[in-house]
């Protein structure tokens, strides 16, 4: 079975439905996945037929694929747990409760409608690593074994793991619930029809919000693009605006990214959500921060301004969270709107991003906007292009010698920094290009460090 079309990352394997990922590939890659996972557990002596967690976002190809999915794992003598249409997070924290051997989330997460995706999660409730993935990837080298009639897995439903999920978001000892309650925010809300309408109505309304919400019904038809970037959220914006909204919050399809719109309808790009929740946690406990690579300077700022330790790590949400075990970090994520705290788990999670930035809010009294205007603002440009035969190696060593006052870091491509700009440039995970993304005060300044990666990269296809 060739898998050429695929695209296979840290995050998992996806592809268009019908095109790259069919029933008949997805199966091969649970089965596979499957026989990994109970391997292991067998080998650590886990007593029992081991488990394996098994939940999707609301996209229209999910119940074809859980279907291909359910059967390739009890075909390798693995029980499933279904936990049905639920964010990804709420997919980890059940493997970590149940003790699982590991989770299947059926998501494409923040791609667009034809697309999906599985996403390997490990025992610890984390994605796959990169050593991790690589072991489940070599079992499609030869046939994999299968469980006789008698050892097949069997089948049962967990209707409670967003009531879980819920609970202890708001157990988090940073988070005041009455005091939360005692604002009575009025707060706006898009899911994009994903997987997010359930628990985040729950949340906010346990929250004591009043909540205006779109698009909540989880048929998996986006109305908008499903990644909450800034100039996809036009109709939250007049949600807000038309409603008094204190803020607005969106997610993308598989609720792990969160994204924020200030009082004035304004979106004030995702990098901040991490910002204000790092805001938050810094108050009640300085400890390490970690963030991705190419993270808006945003968060460090934030981290400095606490006194507290700033670490970046390879982009990927399993490296930081591994960088953010290392490290014992207080919390992490991407600029991507994803949060990860640890009190909860090591996962993005647009729930705990919730929680966190409304109890800034309830303890501060102040608005979104302000926390804005009060640090510096930089602009963001991404860029790509083809990515060439020979080794980005040269590229980085040209780059090193023409910004030779900048901080140099090679631990995912390259990552050139000053104190208020950066450039980063990478290869993709997914796709046969050169990622190139900076950060600087103004567009114009990021553009330039654009077009100085632009060079040596045209030079090396030539």
């Amino acid at each position: 079975m060739r898998f050429d079309r695929l695209m296979v990352s840290v995050s998992g394997v996806r592809g268009r439905i019908g095109e790259a990922l069919t029933p008949e590939i997805v199966s091969t890659f649970a089965a596979a996945f499957g026989r990994w996972a109970v391997d292991r557990a067998r080998a650590a002596g886990t007593p029992g037929t081991p488990a394996i967690v098994v939940g999707r976002d609301s996209r229209v190809s999910g119940p074809m694929l859980r279907h291909a999915v359910l059967a390739a794992l009890e075909s390798v003598g693995a029980d499933v747990i279904d936990v049905g249409v639920v964010p990804t997070p709420t997919v980890q924290l059940a493997v970590e409760h149940h003790h699982a051997a590991g989770g299947l989330a059926i998501t494409a997460s923040h791609n667009p409608v034809e697309w999906n995706a599985l996403k390997f999660i490990g025992p610890s409730g984390l994605f796959l690593e990169a050593h991790e993935g690589e072991a489940m990837r070599r079992l499609l080298d030869a046939p994999i074994a299968r469980a006789t009639w008698d050892t097949l897995g069997g089948y049962r439903e967990d209707a409670d793991a967003v009531a879980r999920h819920l609970d202890a978001v708001l157990a988090l000892p940073f988070i005041d619930v009455d005091a939360i309650r005692a604002k009575r925010f009025v707060v706006a809300l898009d899911c994009v029809r994903g997987a997010g309408g359930r628990i985040m109505t729950a949340l906010l309304e346990r929250l004591g919000c009043t909540v205006h919400a779109i698009h909540l019904e989880p048929d998996g038809r986006f109305p908008r693009e499903p990644e909450p970037t800034a100039d996809h959220l036009d109709e939250l914006s007049a949600l807000v605006r038309a409603h008094g909204a204190v803020i607005g919050f969106a997610t993308d399809p598989d609720v792990d990214r969160l994204a924020l719109v200030d009082e004035a309808g304004t979106p004030i790009g995702e990098d901040y959500t991490l910002a204000l929740a790092t805001r938050l946690v810094l108050r009640h406990q300085v400890g390490p921060v970690v963030s991705n690579l190419s993270t808006s300077l945003v968060v460090e700022d934030e981290a400095r301004a606490a006194g507290a330790p700033f670490l970046r790590a390879p982009v990927g949400e399993v490296n930081v969270a591994v960088r953010m075990r290392e490290a014992q970090a207080v919390i992490g994520g991407e600029g991507n709107g994803g949060v990860i705290l640890p009190a909860l788990h090591l996962g993005r999670d647009a729930p705990v991003g919730v929680a966190l930035v409304l109890q800034l809010l309830a303890e501060t009294g102040r608005a979104v906007s302000s926390f804005v205007a009060e640090r510096p603002r930089y602009a963001i440009v991404k860029d790509k292009l083809d990515r060439p035969q020979a080794s980005l190696v040269d590229v980085y060593g040209a780059l090193e010698r023409q910004f030779a006052d900048a901080s140099a870091d090679r631990q995912d491509g390259l990552r050139l920094s000053w104190a208020d700009r950066w450039l980063h440039v990478r290869p993709s995970g997914t796709e046969p290009i050169v990622r190139v993304i900076a950060e600087a005060p103004s567009a114009a300044d990021a553009r330039a460090l654009i077009d100085a990666a632009r060079a040596p990269l045209a030079a090396l296809a030539a």
